[in-house]
């Protein structure tokens, strides 16, 4: 206990508060207490005060200095490995989302039942359009349908589509979202509460009320959700989806919904993509595009002309006796 140099901190931190002029009085309030109260100045030889003031100075300043740089050397590897994930998870969603397309072979029935299922989907559409079906989508999905019961009190996604709360701000893409937590102070990794479990977030300050500690919108998978201290100010915390066909309206179940009928994620810059990745991204937004018209998406596409080339191939086929629902 006597060599714990974080002894005094509470006191000295209490005084420090009561210093409206920083540091500079603080130094001014302590060396004016030796002076009235000690020989600090008069008992020992010429010069020897300070002596014992420089050679203390430079030794906490070497400590600071070293933590100072520790710190920073911790930030510039957890920002490393932080991007060297984003990057992973970026490469394995492309190549999960657009693996190249493959021709097969298909029998005469698979072929009946393509075309089936292809005049299907196609009624189904005309019936939602029309409003004959249980239900109509261009309803459900109307943004500006502010009368609906269920709209009532949600809140406008901020630019990231998420939402700007008083003690963090979140985002969110259909893969992962991101949580900044400004903690107005500067603080070490160790000095934090961070635990990321499937359905449940927990963070804070140790020794400090936690900031959040609540349940979850959706699932999250642990293993692939990381955290990072910037600047020793700031918190930043990716929580990798395990659904990824669905937006969050709340970080916890705590907070106040966003409406998610009003997210509208922007486009990525297609110019700062290489050939094959801008190729890849331009489909998916085609194919967007197409289900927002009721059209059928490039895949779908493809599986019509496979079978429209079939049965070209096969005049004698009679298809107009398959019953289609």
């Amino acid at each position: 206990m006597a060599n714990d140099p974080e002894r005094f901190d509470s006191m000295l931190l209490a005084m420090a508060q009561q210093h409206e002029g920083g540091v500079k009085d603080l130094l001014a309030t302590i060396v004016g207490f030796l002076a009235r109260k000690t020989d600090f100045f008069t008992g020992g030889k010429d010069g020897e005060w300070e002596k014992i003031v420089k050679d203390t100075f430079y030794v906490h300043a070497k400590k600071a200095k070293d933590e100072a740089n520790k710190i920073k050397k911790e930030k510039e590897e957890a920002d490393k490995r932080l991007k060297d994930i984003q990057q992973k998870k970026e490469q394995e969603r492309l190549a999960r989302d657009f693996e190249p397309a493959t021709v097969t072979e298909i029998t005469e029935q698979e072929a009946a039942q393509m075309k089936e299922d292809i005049e299907r989907d196609k009624k189904n559409k005309d019936e939602v359009g029309n409003g004959e079906g249980p239900s109509s989508e261009k309803e459900v999905d109307n943004p500006d349908d502010e009368d609906d019961p269920k709209e009532k009190g949600k809140l406008k996604p901020n630019a990231g589509n998420g939402c700007d709360l008083e003690n963090y701000r979140w985002t969110q893409t259909l893969e992962e979202v991101e949580l900044r937590v400004p903690l107005r102070q500067v603080l070490r990794p160790r000095d934090l509460t961070v635990i990321i479990n499937k359905r449940h977030l927990k963070l804070g300050i140790k020794g400090q009320p936690l900031i959040i500690d609540g349940e979850l919108d959706a699932d999250v998978k642990v293993e692939e959700s990381t955290w990072v201290l910037q600047d020793g100010r700031n918190l930043l915390v990716n929580l990798e989806k395990v659904n990824k066909m669905n937006w969050w309206s709340r970080l916890v179940t705590t907070d106040p919904e966003i409406s998610t009928r009003k997210i509208n994620p922007e486009p990525s810059k297609l110019s700062d993509l290489d050939g094959e990745t801008r190729g890849l991204v331009e489909k998916m937004m085609y194919d967007q595009r197409q289900k927002e018209m009721g059209l059928p998406t490039s895949d779908e596409q493809k599986k019509q002309d496979v079978l429209k080339k079939f049965m070209e191939q096969h005049p004698e086929m009679d298809f107009s006796k398959c019953k289609f629902n």
